[in-house]
């Protein structure tokens, strides 16, 4: 068991902490209670954890803000956004209201409060993380209070114990002009209003939904929503740089760094785990002489590897594993693959081959090698975060990502290459690249060549929550390309669809 008591302090400094500070001095472990769907997150959790619902739930929490993070990046709206999570939050991090009639909600909302503090303590550790860590949070949190119950809603802004002024109705009276004009309030209605620093609500300020009066932001009822998400940021930002402070005391727990560190390298672009079961391809005939035609649903990393070994006839190493492993992804099998290299290696003798090249394709395969590494059925395919953020590719070799590894005019004509001529989508890569949201690009180009396909499927009603996520791993990239562009024989088999969307 994993005793989640994140903030160790020594008890002869606790004397010095002030009171913000507390929350990293209490040695008291308690089972938190959970009046309210909604939370902000002030105290953090000391119950018992294990391990494997440490690192589970933050993974599944870490899909979650980076889906969100996906749909800022594609400018959906606030109505977009939240048709598009509701089925991943159902299926990742469930979150019930009181009047549900669920036995989950203490399990639904530990795993939630957890699952934020514990990426609190992965991504406090530079500027960067914290600053998008709170963007994201911030997004779901609103999603959330929009989605809820306005009893519920109303009864969980009255327990944060706000220090928000009540206008007063002189007040109301000497202002009613400037505050109908904001407020769209008629002569005759009566509303509430509520006086905070301007500072506080800056989103308010910039749609002119607020009167403004000697630095004082005139609120009224029906903004309080955007008071509290402004209250949530500033209070998430302020513990972040708490945390951040208390980081060096988790050096002496070597359970808990590899995972923190794995997490916050997983906010490039989310990892995505391989099951040849999901990941497999129903209607493609996946072999060697096939490569050639299949590549067309490749994403732009493994169609510039299969281009280059075919104009090279060769592949270095890095490029030679990359490209195996995701061939072994899609379905090709050790016999087929080695086919597949032999042939495609066609300027060297067989013994050639054998003696540098077969073993390091059957130990892919794990068909020799290490123990463990037979037991695993070898090693998995590539997640664009690997690919990512391992082995950079030197000059001559051909692996790595293009969006992240290839210059803009490199990157630019390559897509070219590939049918991607639209204005719009290289200029949007471009933005992409600029600001290194790599998978974003893949997915922007993704979209551009599947558009039609794409709304085919939406119409017909064909796609499930899955299909909505963003693509995160190569081998997702081909299933979804080879599935969208056969949809015709998708739809006659009710099987397949079910397995491919």
């Amino acid at each position: 068991m994993l005793r989640a008591d994140f903030n160790r302090v020594d008890p002869k400094r606790r004397q010095v902490l002030d009171h913000r500070k507390r929350q990293f001095a209490d040695p008291t472990y308690k089972q938190a209670e959970y009046a309210h769907r909604l939370n902000f997150y002030e105290t953090p959790p000391t119950a018992d954890i294990t391990l494997e619902q440490f690192e589970q739930w933050a993974i599944d929490r870490l899909r979650v803000l980076a889906e969100l993070e996906a749909c800022s990046f594609r400018n959906k709206t606030q109505a977009e956004t939240a048709a598009h999570m509701k089925p991943l939050l159902e299926k990742y991090l469930p979150l019930d209201s009181n009047t549900a009639a669920s036995t989950q909600l203490p399990a639904q909302r530990q795993k939630d409060h957890y699952s934020h503090f514990i990426l609190r303590l992965a991504f406090a550790s530079t500027e960067d993380l914290r600053r998008r860590f709170s963007r994201v949070e911030t997004m779901l949190f609103r999603l959330r209070l929009d989605d809820g119950l306005t009893r519920e809603r109303n009864a969980f802004i009255q327990s944060l114990n706000l220090d928000w002024e009540a206008v007063t109705k002189e007040e109301q009276d000497k202002y009613f002009a400037e505050l109908s004009a904001t407020s769209g309030l008629r002569k005759g209605e009566e509303d509430t209003w509520y006086k905070v620093d301007w500072e506080r609500v800056p989103d308010l300020v910039e749609a002119r939904k607020v009167f403004l009066k000697a630095g004082k932001a005139y609120v009224p009822s029906k903004e309080l929503p955007s008071m509290v998400i402004a209250e949530f940021t500033k209070r998430l930002d302020r513990a972040l740089e708490l945390t951040a402070r208390a980081l060096p005391r988790l050096d002496e727990d070597d359970r808990l760094t590899p995972i923190l560190d794995h997490l916050s390298k997983n906010f490039v672009t989310p990892d995505a785990s391989y099951s040849s079961s999901t990941s497999s391809v129903p209607g493609a005939e996946i072999t060697a002489r096939n490569v050639d035609n299949l590549s067309q649903h490749f994403p732009l990393c493994m169609q510039h590897l299969h281009r280059s070994l075919r104009r090279d006839a060769h592949l270095k190493h890095f490029g030679r594993l990359q490209y195996t492993l995701f061939l072994k992804g899609i379905g090709l099998n050790l016999e087929e693959c080695l086919i597949f290299w032999r042939s495609s290696f066609h300027k060297i003798t067989d013994d050639t081959f054998n003696k540098e090249y077969r073993y390091n394709v059957r130990h892919a395969y794990g068909d020799v090698g290490g123990d463990s590494n037979r037991r695993g059925g070898g090693y998995s395919p590539f997640s664009c975060q690997k690919i990512l953020t391992e082995h950079p590719p030197g000059p001559g070799e051909a692996h790595g990502c293009p969006y992240r590894h290839f210059s803009l005019e490199n990157l630019t004509t390559l897509l070219q290459q590939t049918g991607v001529s639209d204005r719009s989508v290289l200029q949007g890569v471009k933005e992409d690249k600029d600001n290194q949201k790599f998978h974003m690009a893949c997915n922007r180009v993704f979209e551009y060549v599947h558009k039609n396909e794409l709304r085919k499927a939406k119409d017909e009603s064909i796609m499930s929550s899955q299909q909505l996520e963003t693509i995160v791993h190569p081998n997702e990239y081909f299933r979804r390309s080879f599935l969208l562009k056969n949809l015709g024989k998708v739809k006659e088999d009710q099987d397949v669809k079910m397995e491919g969307f």
